[in-house]
Formats: structure tokens, sequence, C-alpha cells
């Protein structure tokens, strides 16, 4: 059975990879009616595409966002009300209120989980798309049909790409077996990451020197389509910058160190267009721990992300500088409308919805926001309520207090009277 190795074969992402390919291709075939059939021009393509598509999913969570701002110095009240109080009857208590306060604004406590639930798969299968260009792309795979026909024609070719793979540390993207007879699809996943001097040694094999002519005309084909400024994708920036350096050519030398420079910068400034939820201190000048927290993550996430750019493929460094460069403008634009949402509007809306629901569950559609005010105004207002332990203690006090302080006939009705009076003058003067 030839298993589809050129496609993602991973649960759940692989049917959404199946949608993105189907988008991916189309691309393609768009560039290459036009005359310019390239895999970097398709993967900028493909990524502004699916973030214009996940917009929508942004703008909801940017408004759970500013609900959450304007929803947080009475979760905090709540938070600091119930403060050490590990009991079950506290922590009900705790949950009702802080539940009250989302029902007062109409949001749903798991209002961010959604859009994660279904952004996670979506991100997951574009890098997948980007890795398996030939899956998803037909002309791109037939493009290495004929070289794959040649191999497959030569005895014990799966032995001789095995130990290719290992003596030129190709990185495989996805799972191939060795041990037993290489497919088609194997094999076109080999040959479609191979590097421009990989293929050289290829073609150089003396087991495959019948086959160099076919080879090495697959490598100009896929050259072709894979140069992007002048830089196959297929490379890591480390390897172009190696290359460059041996050879003095400077112009590519600094083509390739623009690419985690520009992932870095890119991603940085997205992070700082993000509205930051500001967290409570107790120290007025120092921010809060889990800002901190934020600010410190901002400013790693994108030094990692140029690491790590260093040594994936330029195709994935495309894609990053891409996606953050579409978040920025994205951004703007967000940061701009949301500026002009009025929060009472917003907090009018979003009742309306949860009462639409109500509805259709024959649920009152006022009473969930009448109570969630009550509790809410319990939470400002708190009652001063004396448990039963306090009424204890005060029944005692005033006992040892008033013993052996008057000189009225002890259980006498003027005793009780003027220990009532003591004690109410005793309380007056706290």
């Amino acid at each position: 059975m030839d298993i589809l190795l050129s496609k993602s074969t991973w649960f759940i992402i692989k049917w959404v990879c199946e949608i993105l390919g189907v988008v991916m291709n189309g691309i393609y075939i768009v560039l290459d009616t036009v005359g310019i059939p390239n895999i970097g021009l398709a993967i900028i393509f493909f990524t502004i595409i699916i973030y214009i598509i996940m917009t929508p999913i942004q703008i909801k969570q940017q408004k759970f966002s500013k609900m959450t701002a304007v929803m947080q110095p009475e979760l905090q009240k709540i938070q600091k009300k119930y403060q050490g109080k590990k009991d079950q009857n506290s922590q009900m208590k705790m949950q009702e209120e802080t539940m009250s306060v989302y029902q007062k604004y109409g949001v749903s406590p798991t209002g961010s989980c959604l859009p994660l639930l279904i952004q996670m798969p979506i991100m997951f299968s574009l890098y997948q798309v980007i890795y398996h260009i030939p899956g998803y792309i037909r002309s791109v795979n037939d493009m290495f049909g004929g070289a794959v026909t040649a191999i497959r024609g030569i005895s014990g070719h799966t032995e001789l790409l095995s130990k290719f793979v290992q003596d030129n540390a190709v990185r495989l993207y996805t799972s191939v077996n060795f041990d037993k007879a290489l497919t088609a699809n194997n094999i076109t996943d080999i040959l479609y990451i191979l590097k421009p001097s990989q293929w050289d040694k290829l073609a150089g094999m003396n087991a495959f020197s019948g086959i160099a002519d076919v080879l090495q005309d697959t490598a100009q084909h896929t050259e072709r389509i894979n140069m992007f400024l002048g830089i196959n994708i297929t490379e890591a920036p480390m390897d172009v910058i190696k290359s460059a350096w041996a050879s003095q050519s400077w112009l590519l030398l600094i083509g390739a160190l623009m690419v985690p420079i520009l992932a870095w910068f890119t991603q940085w400034i997205s992070y700082k267009l993000m509205p930051q939820a500001s967290m409570p201190s107790n120290d007025k000048k120092q921010p809060g721990g889990m800002e901190q927290s934020m600010k410190m993550m901002n400013t790693i996430m994108p030094i990692m992300s140029a690491f790590f750019c260093l040594s994936f493929s330029i195709g994935i460094g495309i894609y990053w500088i891409a996606g953050a460069v579409i978040r920025c403008i994205q951004q703007v634009i967000i940061n701009r409308q949301m500026s002009k949402v009025d929060v009472e509007q917003l907090i009018a809306k979003n009742q309306e919805k949860v009462n639409k629901k109500r509805e259709k569950a024959g649920l009152p559609p006022q009473k969930i926001t009448q109570q969630a005010r009550m509790n809410v105004r319990n939470i400002e207002e708190p009652k001063n309520v004396k448990t039963q332990e306090e009424k204890q203690k005060d029944v005692k006090d005033s006992t040892e207090y008033y013993k052996n302080t008057t000189n009225l006939k002890s259980g006498s009705l003027a005793s009780k009277a003027n220990m009532v009076r003591q004690f109410d003058d005793k309380k007056k003067k706290k």
C-alpha cells in the first residue's frame, strides 16, 4: 500500500490540511498561469489569505480582552474577599459571585477558548502544508515523476537512499521507514527537501551515474520554483551564510541574514501592537508579576524565532515574516476600530445575545442579568454579618467584662439592665 507520506498524517490536522492544500494548489496554479510559478510567492499569498479568513476570530478575541479589562477590578475584589478562605462554602460563593460578574457583562468564562480551538488546528496545518508542498501542489509533485521513476529502477535504491540521507544529514519532515521498500511518495519527500549541493552529490553517486542527467534536470526545475530573491528557500539561512562567507558573496550573505532579523523584528512589532492588560500589583510603582512575565515573553519569543529561523528552511522563515507583517496590519486596523467601540453598547449586545439564548431555553430574559447585578452589588458592599463564633465571643467578652463590676444583686432585673447599658456604652467608645 502506497502511504501518502507526502501529506500530513496527523489526526484532525490532516483534514484541515486537505482544505488548506486546495487553497495552496489554487494559488500556485494562478501564479503558474501568469508565468511566475514560485513556491516563495505562493507561501506569501497563502499566508495572507488564511490570516484574512481568521480576522473575525481575532476581532472576537480583542472584544473579549476589552471586556476582561473592564471586568478585572470586580474579579479582583472577589479574589481579595475570599483570599485565604479554602472551605467549600467560601469556594462555592466565590465561584457564584465570579459567574455573576461574567453574567452581568454577558460574557462566557470560556469566551477565549473557542477562538483558540479554531485557530490552533489552522496554525498547525499551515506548517504541515508548507512542509509537504508536493503533496498539495499537484504540478510540483509531477515535477519529480521522472526522477522518482529512474531511482526506483535502480537495484537496491532503498539502501542507497538510506545511506545518502544519513551521510548528508538530510532532515526529513515525514516518517520514512527505510526497512521497507520506498514508495514513490517516500522518494518524492526526500528529493523535495534536498539542497542544491545535495542534488549534486546524489547525481554524482556511482550507483546513480546512469540517471545523472535526469536527476540534474529535476534539480534545475525545482531550483527555479524554489528561488526567492536569489535564495533557494529549501536551504536554511545558516547554510547560506556559511557558503556565502566562503565564496565572499556579500549580497547573498546579507539576504540570508535578513531572514532571521526580519523574523525577529516583525514579530516584536506584532507583540508591541497587541493590547496588554494591566495586572494588579501591591507596589503602584512596580508592574504586577503577570505583567512582567508577559513583557518578558514578548521580548524572548521574537528572539527565539530568529534563533530557530537560522536552522529551519527559508520557506518557514518567509511564512513567519509574512504572518507577522499581516498580523501587524490587522492589529493596527483592529486597534483603531476597538478604540471607537462603546463598552456600554458592547455589554448591551452581549446581554442581548445571552437573553436570546435563555429565551430559546425557555428562561426569563432578564432574570440572569438582574440576579447578576444583585450579586455584584453584594460584592462591592458586603453586609456586616457576624458568624456564630463571633457572636459567642461577644457574649463571653460581655460576661467577663461586667462580672463583679456592679454592686447590684446578681440576677436582678436592675443588674441585667445595667449590664446591657454598660456593654452598649463600651461598644460606642470603640
